[in-house]
């Protein structure tokens, strides 16, 4: 029993300074988790959710002066960051995932919404509002219908219960009326809707003339804008059209998904070609290979074409089942996305060769490249799409490989784009595969 009890205390104490005496491996066991946690806290946090506005452009097809409200409303939302392109600009600008969402105004709404206020909810005779928005991101679709409501109805109560000139009745209170008196339906409400419209001329009259007593900018007592417990339906309806490739191509989640997940495992996959190459140098195969009138750099080559070859393969093996079984579709330019997993294969076998000249050993290095891995996708938008980002961290993860490979990767199916979208991500890749290449060979030692 005493043997047993000294042999298990032994095994634990060594194991317990074994792992305490790899000071690398140690800090990354400790480092990841606080990163990881760090990031997404700060994602979730209520201070960090108020840090992005949300890019949106405004089309004004009606030109009136309550579009013009509206449209000046929404652009001093602090919500949104707003712009007024051309139709057509901004629905590209949307499909390039430049903007979240286009709000289109239509013609004749400024003289629609403020009689449809009492439509009582008759979807029919209600003018309709186009929010055109990038389907990869439609959780923005709620923040931009609820801040639209708000400043539609603000805007349109007031035009409808402000009043007009001093003195003066407001011309949408005298159609209203006039259609009362004109209405077959109902006359038993005729009456009461009659005098109804005499109050609210009666008060629009008295606002007027007090706001003109109160020129030199005294508000009014209650700091009320608008009389907007007057209205009765929401005066416009709205309806959302996804920007994809083609006007009725439906958004498949499955090509986003596939982009960020094949991107991690492929990494994970140059994980265990850089160790693999620890492994061999620890066997002793490195040396064999030395003894041939080989450079260093040609054997580390061969090594880093054989891992680009072997990745390029698995992701087109994994694109290939997308396709087949979720319906995912090479939207844009098919020699773009060939250019962009076969520059990811490049990317990733450099990448692993980096990660075994800097880990040293097989041990060290296992850890240091799940760090590293997991980093990269994390801020590449694998996990969580890049726009949830503070503005800082946006700008940031463009200096992380993995950004340009997923949004790459995005342009050419989904979004439907032509192969100029792809260049300035093989580029990117390729900028990185040349760094990563150059420092693991000069770092590369060939003796454990």
């Amino acid at each position: 029993m005493y043997n047993t009890v000294s042999a298990l205390k032994a095994l634990v104490r060594k194991d317990i300074i074994l792992f305490f005496s790899n000071r690398r491996s140690l800090l990354i066991t400790i480092a990841a988790p606080i990163l990881i946690a760090a990031f997404f806290g700060n994602l979730m946090s209520p201070k960090s959710a108020t840090i992005s506005k949300v890019p949106v452009a405004v089309v004004d097809l009606d030109r009136s002066p309550l579009s013009t409200k509206i449209t000046t409303a929404l652009a001093a939302d602090t919500a949104f960051d707003v712009s007024t392109p051309p139709k057509a600009e901004a629905t590209e600008l949307v499909r390039k995932g430049k903007l979240r969402a286009m709000i289109v105004l239509p013609a004749g709404f400024g003289a629609n919404a403020p009689r449809a206020l009492f439509s009582g909810g008759d979807n029919k005779n209600l003018p309709q509002i186009d929010i055109h928005y990038d389907p990869s991101q439609s959780m923005v679709l709620g923040l931009v219908r609820g801040v639209l409501s708000q400043h539609v109805m603000e805007e349109v109560s007031q035009s409808v219960f402000g009043g007009g000139a001093a003195g003066a009745i407001n011309p949408v209170i005298e159609d209203l009326r006039a259609q009362v008196a004109a209405s077959t339906t109902r006359p038993d409400l005729k009456r009461d809707l009659a005098e109804m419209f005499d109050s609210i001329a009666k008060v629009q009259i008295q606002v007027k003339a007090q706001a003109q007593t109160n020129s030199s900018g005294v508000s009014q007592p209650d700091g009320s804008k608008s009389a907007g417990g007057f209205s009765f339906s929401l005066p416009f309806k709205t309806e959302a059209i996804e920007v994809t490739s083609e006007f009725d191509k439906k958004y498949n989640g499955y090509a986003q998904s596939f982009a960020g997940m094949s991107v991690q495992f492929v990494l994970f996959m140059g994980i265990d070609f850089g160790i693999a190459l620890l492994l061999a140098r620890r066997l002793g195969l490195w040396k064999r290979f030395r003894a041939a009138p080989i450079s260093r750099a040609t054997l580390l080559g061969g090594s880093i074409l054989s891992c680009t070859l072997i990745a390029t393969f698995v992701m087109a093996i994994v694109f290939s089942v997308a396709m087949a079984v979720f319906g995912v579709r090479v939207e844009g330019s098919m020699a773009g996305f060939l250019g962009l997993i076969v520059t990811f294969g490049l990317l990733t076998a450099t990448f692993g060769l980096l990660i075994a000249a800097v880990g040293k050993t097989p041990e060290a290095t296992r850890g240091l490249a799940v760090l590293a891995t997991l980093l990269m996708v994390m801020l590449g938008g694998a996990w969580v799409p890049s726009f949830l980002f503070p503005d800082w961290l946006q700008t940031v993860s463009l200096a992380v490989p993995t950004r340009w490979a997923i949004d790459g990767l995005a342009a050419m199916t989904w979004r439907g784009l032509g192969i100029e979208a792809a260049l300035k991500p093989i580029l990117a890749m390729l900028g990185f595969s040349a760094l990563f290449g150059g420092l693991a060979i000069w770092q590369f030692d060939w003796d454990e």
